[in-house]
């Protein structure tokens, strides 16, 4: 059987966008530990904020910078290739505090540079809020290539998040590969998540910022519109079979007034013989 801390610890893991601290309050009202249940969940903190690629506000800036396992450095410290800043992270507030100059050690920082200026020109002109950064991996054979955007409307029950992560390899390969993610949560009178991902793969011509950053831009839209299509088909067919239908006055039936209701005559529209 499940220990008490295994259950909190996927209860963290899968709390939906935006709603990490609304999780953390529900999971200390059901366990007896109450608060002191959540030191021992750090793992499983630091485990969903590298994974949903958490964004951090830099100390003193507005400036959200991404939290993922490809700029994580040691003591839940992190980097930022274009602030040139480490800094470090609560995972239970998603608070940044002690920022610090950060240089890059990479013998692919041109590039690096490079891919944060045409990946910060796409999001501009396709996200109106995100967070990005590119990232060294592999013994500084490839990088990461990550774009986070979030939504969150809580006062209209729902909030979202769209991730992008890519790996591109600098020697000889010309194929990125990566996955995109979006997860909507809607939770007004019910509980209705939207989680989807899709696996990518794009030819690139060249090693180079321009085409790396445009074949992304094109499978991002790609999905866009398969996202769209996918949408209207769900709308006109299986969402229409869950929805009750409206009677001919056009009106919802008030359901705690069904039994004053003469059904032949009020609901077919006031006609009666």
């Amino acid at each position: 059987m499940a220990s008490t801390v295994e259950l909190a610890s996927s209860f963290i893991e899968g709390a939906p966008p935006g709603e990490l601290a609304d999780v953390i309050a529900d999971v200390k009202t059901l366990t007896s530990d109450g608060e002191d249940i959540i030191p021992s969940l750090a793992p499983a903190f630091e485990r969903y904020n590298e994974k949903q690629l958490t964004t951090v506000k830099l100390p003193g800036a507005s400036q959200e910078v991404i939290v993922s396992e490809f700029n994580k450095l040691e003591d839940n410290r992190y980097f930022d290739v274009e602030s040139q800043t480490s800094f470090e992270v609560d995972h239970v507030t998603q608070e940044a505090s002690g920022a610090q100059s950060y240089v890059l050690e990479s013998q692919n920082a041109d590039l690096i540079k490079s891919l944060l200026k045409s990946l910060a020109a796409h999001a501009s002109e396709h996200y109106p809020s995100c967070s990005y950064g590119v990232y060294p991996i592999e013994d500084d054979s490839a990088v990461a290539i990550v774009l986070v955007a979030n939504r969150y409307s809580p006062n209209n029950f729902w909030n979202g998040r769209f991730r992008a992560v890519y790996q591109a390899p600098v020697s000889s390969s010309t194929t990125v590969t990566g996955k995109i993610q979006v997860d909507v949560h809607y939770y007004e009178d019910g509980n209705v998540a939207l989680n989807t991902n899709k696996p990518i793969s794009l030819s690139i011509p060249s090693i180079s910022a321009e085409s790396i950053i445009s074949r992304i831009a094109a499978a991002e839209r790609d999905y866009q519109e398969d996202l769209n299509r996918a949408f209207v088909q769900m709308s006109e067919g299986a969402f229409k079979g869950l929805r009750r239908q409206l009677p001919i006055t056009r009106q919802k039936v008030e359901w705690e007034k069904v039994g004053g209701y003469r059904l032949g005559q009020d609901i077919a529209g006031g006609k009666g013989r």
